[in-house]
């Protein structure tokens, strides 16, 4: 689910990939008998381990007395067990940890198995003997509060053991939920917020209206109600009586409060902002559901997200609980054999759930889409607002440069900061440097949180200094390098800049002097698949939907119903920064069409780590034909006619390295993360019949009449 896409940590701080699951032994299944080992054979296996792949995550073994103990920043310390020389146990676990030896009879490393699963290799890299966990010890409650309604709010409040008696009075931190907030533990908020912990808050976790615990009806991204009476209810109110009730009945709280969540608790969080109670002096959304229409989850442009609307619903509406949607069908085939979303929705029992409703009977951008909007409610800076988003998130890239943008105008007090990084959903959560098999060369997360997340908080709700984000902060790829700039997109220093499709799919920077074209099939029946098959439900065992952005595009650019465009192999770096726009003009022989426009980054054949002759996209987005001229009143395309279309391919800040190659992509299908286009015009695509979907020639043009290009900023 949308907030719980983070790695998984085993028990002393060694990663696991996502899907990866720690178990308990059986029950009825003892633990290995134990046996002791002397104090000086313990500290032949002190020291600090790490794995190749992730030497930033460090874990640590220590003697307490005839114990041996293991322990990372992020996991609390566990007793190993001995069952024989250099063969250890977890116990309650079935993990087991067996050391290695050099000739010598050095202990040089581990490996940790999980019944008989490998887990991990780590070397030893130091012996010094050092505690890395610093976890605060939290005392645990829960409540059920009332809001004006009636309804009651269920919450866990996580309070510093000793705070009150200490006279140590804290600042809240809320995070609201649809996902539940029983899993919150003081061991939990430790491992998942390490520098906030360790300085110390309230930290409160809620169920929103009608989810898990609470009362109440949910509604999905509920819209904020203009004009309110004393009876209405939207996710301001719910927040802020949340708050009225915290502030009466949690002592010792400093009276301040800071919001913060990830994907739809990142929506709640700027819901935080809006109205703002008076008592929050700081909100953080990061990757914030914003406009579910025009560039989140639901729809970009106007074209259908099918997988994930047709997943995400139903986990959402189809019970109080999250219940991941699982498929045994390869989606892409599901897909394809339903034909259209109505036949997907019948096929699966969901045509009744609320949005499915929607999706089936409005498809444009009616009232009903608009009214969920964020943005335009974005007409101040209530409260200072730090927002987070990730080059390659998956869900929610385009609502924090949406918020931004929409807020950054109103900052008379600059008071409204921005963060983007090299992540995926909330991947700036986890300590690593990786992003699927791209190494970004340090674990950018924690540099986030320890520099501007938790400073962010310090100052604005402990008045402690440390914080001096101006306005963005900015990882530029390709270099591996942290930028700051004054605003985003960057001003001083950069220049406008174009770079062309040209004749023979050519690619550079001077506009094209001669008439150029590229043109393809489009067969429905056949659309490009947007990841590997077999293509699992988005959180479905398997799953690879986390990190399908930075996948080697090469499994599709060899196909014959796409255009590449390419440069010659560079001869000095590139770096393209800001806001990169397509603007496109291209001929369809049908009477609508999407387009899919992607920038790649394409390696040297000799690249090291296995990245040879990779092909890295940098930005990509599509475009439903249909709705150039409104969202609100799709129109039929003129067949053979040119047309220009210009849409926002998002943010970048990446270097495009020399010896490397710049293309541009362009199709006509992403499937089945989108819903097939017909390329017929029909009323409502979600239900269209399956005699609409006809192949059609697509053209994109590269003239001087038509020059097709993108746009973005260049550094001087």
């Amino acid at each position: 689910m949308k907030i719980r896409c983070l790695l998984s940590l085993c028990v002393f701080g060694c990663l696991l990939a996502p899907a990866t699951v720690l178990r308990a032994q059986d029950k009825g299944t003892p633990d290995p008998k134990a046996v002791t080992l002397s104090a000086a054979k313990l500290d032949e296996y002190v020291g600090l381990y790490r794995t190749a792949s992730e030497p930033d995550v460090v874990s640590s073994l220590y003697r307490e007395g005839d114990s041996l103990h293991g322990e990372s920043e992020r996991k609390a310390p566990v007793e190993l067990k001995a069952e024989s020389a250099d063969h250890f146990f977890v116990p309650g676990t079935g993990q087991r940890v067996e050391f290695v030896r050099d000739a010598g009879g050095r202990v040089t490393g581990l490996r940790m198995t999980n019944g008989g699963s490998v887990l991990s290799d780590q070397t030893r890299f130091s012996t010094e003997s050092k505690r890395l966990n610093h976890f605060r010890k939290y005392a645990r409650s829960e409540a059920m509060i009332p809001v004006r309604d009636g309804v009651k709010l269920h919450v866990v409040v996580l309070r510093p053991e000793g705070s009150e008696k200490a006279g140590e009075p804290l600042p809240i931190l809320l995070e609201r939920t649809p996902y539940g907030v029983d899993r919150y533990t003081s061991n939990s908020v430790n491992s998942s917020k390490p520098e906030l912990a360790v300085s110390g808050y309230i930290f409160v976790f809620a169920d929103i209206r009608g989810r898990y615990e609470s009362e109440g009806k949910f509604v999905m991204n509920r819209p904020v109600v203009e004009h309110k009476t004393k009876n209405d209810v939207d996710e301001t109110t719910d927040t802020r009586d949340t708050i009225d009730w915290l502030l009466k009945h949690v002592p010792n709280s400093n009276g301040r409060v800071g919001v913060m969540g990830v994907s739809y608790p990142g929506f709640l969080s700027m819901m935080a902002g809006i109205d703002a109670h008076p008592a929050v002096k700081a909100i953080s959304p990061q990757a914030p559901m914003t406009n579910i229409w025009i560039g989140d989850d639901f729809f970009h442009n106007g074209a259908f997200r099918e997988t994930y609307g047709f997943d995400y619903v139903q986990q959402l509406e189809a019970q109080k609980t999250d219940v991941p949607v699982e498929s045994k069908e390869d989606t892409y085939d599901f897909f394809l054999r339903n034909v259209n979303f109505a036949g997907a929705a019948k096929a699966a029992g969901m045509s009744d759930l609320p949005t499915a409703k929607a999706f089936l009977s409005q498809p444009a951008y009616t009232p009903f889409w608009q009214a969920m909007a964020v943005e335009p409610h974005l007409t101040k800076v209530e409260v200072p607002t730090l927002e987070v988003g990730g080059w390659w998130d998956q869900e929610d890239m385009w609502g924090t440069q949406a918020e931004y943008a929409a807020l950054e105008p109103h900052d008379t007090n600059h008071e409204v900061f921005m963060v983007l990084g090299p992540w995926n959903h909330g991947g700036w959560g986890p300590t690593t440097r990786h992003l699927g098999v791209v190494d970004f060369g340090s674990a950018t997360g924690d540099q986030y949180r320890k520099t501007i997340e938790a400073p962010f908080f310090e100052k604005y709700l402990k008045d402690r200094p440390g914080f001096d984000l101006k306005d963005t902060a900015s990882f530029r790829t390709g270099v591996n390098q942290w930028e700051r700039y004054d605003s985003w997109p960057p001003k001083t220093g950069f220049h406008a800049a174009k770079l062309y499709l040209a004749n023979g799919g050519g690619l550079g920077f001077d506009a094209p002097a001669v008439d150029g074209k590229a043109s393809y099939v489009a067969d429905p029946a056949n659309p490009v698949p947007y990841r590997h098959q077999p293509i699992q439900a988005t959180y479905g065992t398997g799953s690879k939907w986390r990190t399908w952005l930075v996948e080697d595009q090469k499994f599709v650019s060899s196909r014959k119903d796409l255009a590449n465009f390419e440069t010659p192999v560079l001869d000095h770096d590139v770096t393209v920064t800001g806001d990169v726009m397509a603007d496109i003009f291209a001929a369809t022989t049908g009477s609508d069409a999407d387009w899919i426009v992607k920038l790649i980054d394409v390696y040297p054949d000799d690249a090291p780590n296995g990245m040879g002759g990779y092909q890295l996209m940098i930005v990509d987005e599509i475009f439903r034909g249909r709705y150039r001229k409104s969202y609100e009143k799709p129109e039929a395309i003129t067949p053979n006619e040119v047309t220009e279309y210009k849409w926002s391919l998002h943010g970048a800040d990446h270097t495009f390295l020399k010896g490397h190659r710049i293309m541009v992509e362009v199709q006509s299908s992403w499937f089945p993360l989108y819903d097939r286009n017909p390329q017929t015009f029909v009323p409502n695509i979600m239900s269209a019949p399956a005699s609409a979907y006809q192949s059609e020639t697509q053209t994109i043009y590269a003239s001087p009449k038509y020059p097709s290009h993108l746009e973005f900023e260049m550094p001087e």
